[in-house]
């Protein structure tokens, strides 16, 4: 949720540190703060509320100097945002300086007691706790930092991941993880820390990921060492990373989220890539391969997932139930994690998470793990929480996502769901061969068909601005489309703060028609497919009561022309594969209705990238 940022070097440590939180800014911006060490031995730390911009300027007339250094973004958890609770947080004797990104749960119960021993505390967050008690049991027990700081993390309850720098050791950062992700980098006789590698990549792209309850002990002119709770040395698994630092930056956009919107048509052939072959006629999977006998031999297949992937589930139920002939079932992490659910062997359970880290859905990986399910993910993050926490799984490949509203990542899920489902229903033989080449050959020409759509782009922003200011909206849709609608809506709600619902079209009678008048903006996706005229009648059910009604519907459709009160058309592909296309215009019209409004597209209000929180 929050992001941290590290160094330790040769270099200037504050330059690093600011553009790593920039580059992380999208984790969270209520706050954000820096500490460094000088040459003199001074720790100096210096937090704003507001975002890294308000950090700079406060830091312009202030000593920055030294080559180790901590920084961190907060997304508010325990106390408002303030610069009394922005991290970093000092211990009382300013000794030590602490960041941390997650929730220690029983910080209350540590506090009260450590307030009895005479500690004095200056915030009201749950990270301060935390650095008191470090230091309280290094003074208490005669303890150097490394051991201090496994005997803290032993009382502890919660998630965290924390960096840790001492005034009196200016050549070590102490840092651990237990479900919120870290990442060490390592440099030539340098190390850097993230949340996750962007921050790291400018500067090298060897980085080791930190496995759970592990702590990270980096020290100048020596190896990176990584110990467990207990102190057991581990073995150092270092990866390298794959990402193009373009990926990250603008490329000239306005907006990160509208050049992910624009980045789809290639994301998509990213996600294709050696896995639907180039005649486009067969879809190989690996998972399929490594695994056949789990897959093809379950049950039925339970999707996890929150939010927007949580939307893509929806529609990955009906094209693996389509052709699979399995019952699927679509859960939210956060329900699924607490109510004691009927899961085991013989189970497959899909976890999509674009991050990899969703704390949520790698709970509920972990719950299905105990009870014997056999795990697959659906991720973007390589080397993230959960693809190490499933059995096997599929990367979307669709580039690191920056905009905290989901775009790419969305699409990507959808059409690794489809592969996933054509995979198994050949190889289960429960797909007529025509269809799965009809379908196969329809996937491959998704990102052409997204291409004509975003051509749309100026009709879509002129159209925002007729609704900038309209309190409400409906959206509508059904079949494969109906998750499409759910989603739009969310996207609208996430950047633009206006209320707004999705619903099956055939529901509209059961209630929301109620809220059908001359003010209430209602988006129907009413593209040419086996419910058309069920949708048409709905259209038309909503023109009778005076509601204002934007239509997606497939290109040279001259019926609900007619009825509607704006058209936006769509190229014509097979209804499984309608919300890969017919998702681009819903997060084009909440983009720019955001930008009217004149909002924070890529970091809305109260919302973070990674929910690594519960």
């Amino acid at each position: 949720m929050c992001g941290i940022v590290g160094y330790l070097g040769k270099r200037e440590a504050y330059p690093i540190l600011i553009k790593g939180l920039r580059r992380l800014e999208y984790r969270g911006y209520d706050s954000a703060g820096v500490a460094m060490i000088n040459a003199e031995g001074s720790l100096n730390v210096y937090k704003t509320k507001g975002k890294v911009d308000n950090l700079t300027e406060y830091c312009s007339d202030k000593d920055v100097s030294g080559s180790i250094g901590i920084a961190h973004t907060r997304w508010a958890t325990h106390g408002e945002p303030s610069s009394r609770n922005a991290h970093p947080h000092y211990s009382e004797s300013h000794n030590l300086a602490i960041i941390h990104n997650g929730i220690i749960e029983n910080y209350a119960d540590i506090k009260a007691k450590l307030k009895e021993k005479g500690v004095t505390f200056k915030s009201d967050t749950d990270t301060e706790v935390l650095v008191q008690l470090v230091e309280y049991v290094m003074t208490k027990k005669n303890l150097d930092l490394v051991q201090a700081v496994q005997v803290a993390l032993f009382q502890v309850i919660g998630a965290y991941a924390i960096a840790i720098i001492d005034k009196r050791h200016p050549d070590e950062i102490v840092a651990a993880r237990k479900q919120s992700p870290l990442v060490v980098g390592i440099g030539d006789n340098e190390f850097f820390l993230g949340s996750d590698a962007s921050p790291i990549i400018e500067y090298t792209d060897k980085v080791v990921y930190l496995e759970d309850g592990n702590i990270a002990v980096i020290r100048l002119g020596e190896e990176l060492k990584v110990i467990s709770i207990l102190g057991e040395e581990q073995e150092l698994a270092v990866k390298t990373v794959d990402i193009d630092l373009g990926q990250i930056e603008k490329g000239g956009y306005p907006h990160f989220m509208l050049k992910e919107i624009f980045e789809q048509p290639e994301c998509l052939v990213n996600c294709m890539r050696g896995r639907v072959n180039v005649e486009a006629d067969h879809v190989t999977l690996s998972a399929l391969i490594d695994y056949r006998r789990q897959l093809l031999n379950a049950k039925r297949v339970v999707i996890v997932a929150c939010g927007t992937s949580w939307h893509a589930g929806l529609i990955g139920k009906q094209i693996i139930e389509k052709l699979c002939r399995i019952p699927v079932e679509v859960e939210y992490a956060s329900e699924f994690r607490y109510r004691n659910p009927v899961i085991g062997k013989g189970d497959v359970v899909i976890a999509i998470s674009q991050s990899g880290e969703t704390a949520d859905t790698l709970a509920a990986v972990q719950l299905a793990k105990e009870r014997g399910a056999f795990i697959y993910g659906v991720c973007n993050a390589i080397g993230s929480s959960i693809p190490r926490a499933t059995d096997t799984g599929t990367y979307i490949h669709v580039g690191p996502e920056i905009g905290v509203a989901s775009t790419k990542a969305f699409t990507g899920q959808v059409t690794v769901l489809t592969m996933i489902a054509l995979a198994m229903g050949e190889a289960k033989g429960t797909i007529d061969r025509d269809e799965y080449l009809q379908i196969v050959k329809g996937l491959s020409e998704v990102p052409e068909k997204i291409q004509e759509v975003l051509k749309t782009n100026d009709k879509v922003a002129d159209l925002a601005r007729t609704f900038t200011y309209a309190h409400n909206f409906l959206y509508l849709g059904r079949g494969f489309s109906y998750p499409v609608a759910l989603e739009g809506a969310l996207k609208l709600k996430e950047i633009s703060y206006i209320h707004a619902e999705g619903y099956p079209a055939a529901e509209m009678k059961h209630g929301p028609i109620a809220l059908i008048d001359s003010d209430m903006p209602v988006v129907v996706i009413a593209t040419h497919n086996a419910m058309y005229e069920k949708v048409l009648s709905n259209i038309q059910e909503i023109k009778a009561r005076q509601g204002r009604v934007i239509a997606l519907v497939t290109k040279g459709d001259d019926t609900i022309a007619k009825v509607a009160d704006e058209v936006i058309e769509l190229p014509e592909v097979m209804e499984c594969l309608e919300p890969l296309v017919a998702t681009i215009p819903l997060q084009l019209l909440a983009y720019h209705v955001a930008v009217c409004k004149g909002k924070n597209v890529d970091q809305p209000r109260n919302l973070a990238k990674s929910v690594t929180v519960e």
